[in-house]
């Protein structure tokens, strides 16, 4: 693979204004939508060397045939003009959301004569008022179960009032004292009406006063020994304290917020919003992300927040947002959401108190959903066994890979080359078994990946070593001894390898050479994730959405995570090793250089001022360290 794209714009082509760049493959469609303060500073990040790109940054710019851009007059311009491309287009590599499902919430008609509370996924009722979005309908419909023990107003739907109106008989959910409205035969039009504008003014934040006046209700009813309206009283006020223990109050009576919890791996992110309406939690609405190119922290918060907005009327966009992060382009970010809003919006991260509590309490949450997301996929057996079929079939195999072995090479420009080779079994990784192959002399990556493999499947062919002998007790007591086949000896069914043709056809070469063609192999590519065979001059390609291709990528991705690592580990070792030999230099400085510098060409390029400020070093021990990684 080449290290320059040849359809990198030459220098100065690319202007420095703020604007919206788009890829797009060889057959014009776009594959990825971005904005930039500057372009030229932006666009020269996906025009470094490859080898310098993130995995799936990598493979987008290289799927990619062509970059355009559009120039605009203001950051907020360019943020305004990627959210409607991002909305047109659904490009492949900008972010995937998996929250379609709408949300339930709790909706007072108030545009209607006899305004009515409901549970509702629809946010275009005109008149309405909103509370939620709530996570359960259940959740709803206990809050409403609770309130209209303290503001009976209507819940029949429109067909019932109308007939109770005009045959003046009470609707039956009046009847059963479930329906407090006009058409219960209770209440005038114009009592109603008061009472659902205390259920609103309740549910909007104004609780304190609902729950003084029954209280002082309830203490006269007993000091005038009406018990029976007291007992009314003390109940009204058992279902206020049931609401209010699911809203529990955690910020200051006035604040109108959203608060965003977001956890992240590599390949998909979850994100937990709290609706926080004066001073309580009113709704959480959770969403997972699906990231197909490299997006982190404040670029992720960033797309989070567009799409959280975009399409949300005037009403649901708060005074203040809070983020974990600040995303780069905060200010253009409040300018968009006031514009929205016709008010002031802030964007701000919580740092202490009780909003920084609520962060916490919010970030757990979506940890939580995260590794709930990932082991869903992973654990569920028949989703398992779902991908192991899905698999069989996609490669033509005779049988499900109960146990899959996946390799990745990886190298620092060219040196430190190693493999890693990850173990799946009945769709589980087996990281017992993992192993990493380091790579003395290599030509290239599909040389590497041949070396390695001919010494792995050397394995399958020697004697069996038995090991030491393990004690079985049978259902009789006896104890009997056994002996287990070494675990490394243990044929795959399936081979995968990270790349395409060229690596597919170098594993291939070492399966024949080696003896053991009756093991399958296929490579997955870092472009569009398609699935090279052997011999094939096209890919298969399987459902974005398919469990198969999801058990690829884990696998794909982990050998990736895995190589990464032990190269880690390694380098760590190797500088230490490097800095053991100066003399005077002991563990615990060793492991502050470490800190502090992290690599020794960052330490060599030092001056001996700057180690020498570092706890525990003087000018001479600073002068020793300085010579010696100099000379190494």
């Amino acid at each position: 693979m080449a290290d320059q794209l040849p359809y990198k714009p030459r220098q100065g082509e690319i202007p420095t204004q703020p604007g919206v760049y788009r890829f797009r493959d060889a057959a014009g469609r776009i594959l990825y939508v971005g904005k930039a303060k500057n372009l030229r500073q932006r666009l020269s990040n996906y025009f470094a060397p490859l080898y310098t790109l993130h995995e799936r940054t990598r493979r987008m710019v290289t799927t990619a045939a062509s970059v355009e851009w559009t120039v605009v007059g203001s950051d907020v311009e360019a943020l305004q003009l990627e959210y409607m491309w991002i909305q047109e287009y659904s490009p492949p590599f900008n972010v995937r959301y998996k929250d379609d499902k709408s949300y339930p919430y709790l909706a007072v008609t108030l545009a209607d004569e006899a305004p009515r509370v409901m549970v509702t996924r629809n946010r275009k009722i005109p008149g309405a008022k909103y509370f939620g979005p709530y996570p359960k309908v259940w959740a709803v419909h206990d809050t409403i179960d609770l309130m209209i023990k303290v503001f009976p107003i209507r819940t029949c739907s429109d067909a019932s009032y109308k007939k109770a109106m005009a045959t003046g008989r009470p609707c039956f959910p009046g009847q059963i004292g479930r329906c407090g409205g006009p058409c219960s035969m209770k209440v005038t039009i114009e009592e109603h009406r008061a009472i659902v504008d205390d259920f609103v003014a309740f549910l909007a934040g104004g609780d304190e006063r609902f729950t003084r006046e029954l209280t002082r209700r309830m203490r006269e009813a007993s000091a005038a020994m009406d018990y029976e309206a007291a007992a009314v009283y003390r109940d009204k006020l058992q279902s206020i304290d049931a609401v209010l223990s699911r809203s529990a109050l955690v910020l200051a009576e006035d604040t109108d917020a959203d608060l965003f919890g977001i956890a992240e791996d590599e390949l998909a992110a979850t994100v937990q919003q709290f609706v926080v309406r004066g001073g309580r939690v009113r709704g959480v609405r959770a969403t997972t992300i699906e990231k197909e190119i490299d997006i982190v922290g404040p670029d992720l918060v960033d797309q989070v927040l567009q799409r959280t907005y975009g399409d949300a009327a005037a009403a649901d966009i708060p005074r203040q947002v809070l983020v974990p992060v600040l995303p780069d382009d905060a200010g253009e970010l409040e300018v968009w959401l006031r514009e929205r809003r016709g008010r002031n919006v802030s964007i701000q991260v919580a740092q202490r108190g009780r909003k920084a509590e609520l962060m916490r309490t919010a970030t757990l949450n979506a940890q939580q959903a995260l590794v709930l997301h990932k082991t869903r996929r992973s654990s569920d057996y028949v989703t398992r066994t779902q991908a192991l079929n899905d698999l069989q079939d996609a490669l033509g195999l005779t049988e499900a890979p109960l146990r899959i072995e996946c390799y990745d090479a990886s190298h620092l420009s060219g040196t430190n080359v190693v493999t890693s080779m990850v173990v799946f079994e009945d769709g589980l990784p087996r990281k017992d078994q993992y192993r990493t192959f380091n790579v003395a002399e290599t030509t290239d990556d599909t040389d590497t990946l041949y070396q390695v493999l001919m010494r792995r499947l050397a394995h399958l062919d020697r004697p069996e070593r038995e090991e030491e002998p393990v004690p079985e007790a049978t259902d009789d007591g006896e104890v009997v001894t056994t002996r287990r086949k070494p675990r490394f000896a243990y044929p795959p069914q399936l081979l995968i390898v990270d790349g395409g043709q060229p690596q597919v056809a170098a594993a291939a070469r070492a399966l024949r050479d080696s003896g053991h063609e009756e093991i399958a192999l296929c490579g997955i590519a870092k472009r569009l994730e398609e699935i090279w065979l052997p011999g094939d001059d096209f890919p298969v390609i399987l459902p974005r959405t398919s469990e198969a291709l999801y058990l690829v990528q884990r696998l794909r991705d982990e050998a990736h995570r895995f190589a990464i690592t032990h190269q880690r580990r390694r380098r760590r070792r190797d500088i230490s090793t490097v800095l053991a030999e100066v003399p005077g230099l002991g563990e615990a400085r060793i492991k502050t250089l470490l800190r502090h510098f992290g690599s020794v060409a960052k330490l060599r390029g030092a001056a001996e001022s700057e180690i020498a400020e570092l706890p525990g070093f003087g000018p001479k021990l600073a002068a020793s360290v300085h010579a010696h990684v100099s000379d190494h």
